[in-house]
């Protein structure tokens, strides 16, 4: 009688591993880049309170140079006193938030002021331009540089 073989060959499970290793060489630097991009997601949206105070700004007064944090309606530079955000309930990652002649600058750190590699240090940079339509903002910064915050 035949004995019938059980079990994988060491060849197939060579192949097996090889295949999960490719895998794994794919997946972790995309995941990797996916939690900055929604770690960075909260300094965009730190900004959006502020953008809105900008043009309220600029609309009653005429005048962008006006539009600092604090004055004219703006809302008050967040994190500038050398306090985290975070200290201040602005979210996980958001350390400060500051508005010069209507030019909106957010900056990244890590949880409760740690650093975190790839988000700490990290710029979102909001610069208003004047049009007949309006005020259209242009994204600029390291984060957008790298494509981790949308433009």
């Amino acid at each position: 009688m035949k004995q019938v073989q059980k079990g994988f060959t060491l060849i197939e499970l060579m192949i097996v591993v090889a295949i999960i290793g490719i895998l794994a060489a794919v997946a972790i630097p995309a995941y990797s880049n996916y939690t900055k991009k929604a770690k960075l997601s909260e300094i965009v949206q730190a900004t959006q309170a502020i953008k809105a105070g900008v043009e309220v700004c600029h609309g009653d007064n005429g005048d962008i140079t006006v539009c600092d944090g604090g004055t004219a309606g703006v809302p008050a530079d967040i994190g500038s006193s050398g306090a985290a955000a975070a200290t201040v309930g602005f979210g996980k990652y958001v350390h400060d938030v500051a508005t010069v002649d209507g030019v909106i600058t957010a900056t990244a750190v890590g949880a409760a002021g740690t650093p975190v590699a790839g988000v700490d240090g990290q710029v979102y940079k909001l610069t208003p331009t004047i049009t007949a339509a309006g005020i259209t903002w242009t994204a600029s910064g390291t984060c957008v540089d790298q494509g981790l915050c949308k433009q």
